[in-house]
């Protein structure tokens, strides 16, 4: 079995300042801090649900608004994902996760294909929760994804307050990467008949 699969990155812009660990094989302790209060809410279900350790400090111009806070830990988050997971060899690389969240239910499936894709219809009020506006969740997937370098499908099956749809989009798509980060013992390659993700 294949162990370490951690990762540190910094970046900073003239937006962000941003340091992350994260690891893979964690038990899902967090310690998130953006500055976005429901951001890191979200955050910590991703990572408590995925099972990752995940250490986040963000600092970032969020006078304007969160916006560029929110892209910028998806872009590192998604390069952190792709360093940790190496050259991806035993992983399951498929994942899909049902998740409801009271009223809420959101499905998510994951390939982790070397092809930086989300296909994103999560049917959310257009509103703001604390100071997160809701369209940047959307934001958030698309940075992760085109970093980690994975296909995510997110769908909400139903729902009607923001905060239920998003927490179950978030921890769907932690269930299903969870799934497919996990290691299989009877791959002992790359699971891709080409032979490289």
């Amino acid at each position: 079995m294949t162990t370490g699969r951690t990762a540190t990155l910094t970046r900073a812009t003239n937006e962000t300042d941003i340091t992350l660990t994260l690891d893979l094989d964690g038990a899902g302790a967090v310690d998130a801090r953006t500055g976005s209060a429901f951001f890191d809410h979200m955050l910590t279900a991703f990572a408590r649900h995925g099972g990752f350790d995940l250490e986040l400090k963000a600092d970032g111009d969020l006078e304007v608004d969160d916006h560029h806070t929110v892209e910028d830990v998806g872009i590192v988050l998604g390069q952190a994902f792709a360093q940790a997971l190496g050259d991806k060899r035993g992983i399951t690389r498929f994942g899909d996760a049902l998740v409801p969240m009271d009223e809420a239910l959101v499905l998510a499936a994951a390939d982790i294909s070397g092809r930086g894709q989300l296909h994103y219809e999560v049917a959310v009020p257009i509103e703001l929760i604390g100071s997160f506006d809701t369209t940047l969740a959307r934001e958030f997937f698309i940075a992760f994804c085109s970093n980690a370098g994975l296909t995510l499908h997110l769908r909400s099956l139903a729902g009607e307050n923001s905060h239920h749809i998003l927490e179950a989009a978030f921890k769907a798509a932690a269930r299903a990467l969870r799934s497919a980060v996990a290691l299989d013992p009877r791959v002992s390659g790359v699971p891709s008949t080409k032979g490289a993700l």
